[in-house]
């Protein structure tokens, strides 16, 4: 029996997520401008946080990669078959699932979005998060790819709090308080 290496799977309809989708909108387009400013043509975020926080999706690696790929149009999680068809119910976009049958099929995963005829001239990539492991099977992937860090211009952008978050902040402030 051939087992697939990556699939997609929608059980169900999407989730309502923490926030709108203007926030999520609001947040992508920051993103986006990064990219811009730096020259990205896609964006590999691998850290629970920049997953959650671009996609509204929170994973629990339990040992397996997870990310999402933003381009200037999309923003696709990759998730391990573990979570099924949560990540895409609970992600603004698109999912992508691998399997993990064989090593490595979150990288044959990544190929399918990013492809490999044409991969982008420069990735932006959280250093901060990857392991240097994982950043070297990237860079063996995509050789004529340059990887950029955009850990730092991420995490300056999630620290401006928007309306929505701080209202959120302000309820679990006030269940906190309640004890």
């Amino acid at each position: 029996m051939e087992r697939p290496d990556y699939l997609n799977l929608k059980n169900g309809n999407k989730s309502k997520l923490p926030f709108s989708k203007k926030e999520y909108e609001r947040r992508l387009k920051g993103l986006r401008e990064i990219m811009s400013q730096q020259d990205l043509e896609m964006v590999l975020l691998t850290s629970m946080h920049g997953v959650a926080y671009y996609s509204g999706f929170l994973y629990t690696s339990f040992g397996r990669p997870y990310g999402c790929v933003v381009t200037h149009e999309k923003c696709i999680t990759i998730s391990a078959n573990l979570d099924a068809g949560q990540p895409w119910r609970r992600s603004i976009d698109e999912n992508i699932i691998y399997t993990d049958w064989k090593r490595d099929n979150f990288l044959k995963a990544l190929v399918a979005i990013v492809g490999r005829k044409q991969p982008p001239k420069k990735l932006g990539i959280e250093t901060d998060h990857l392991t240097v492991d994982m950043q070297s099977k990237i860079k063996s992937i995509f050789t004529s790819s340059e990887l950029i860090n955009i850990a730092n211009d991420a995490m300056n952008q999630r620290m401006i709090k928007s309306n929505e978050e701080i209202e959120l902040i302000r309820n679990g402030s006030k269940v906190a308080d309640v004890g």
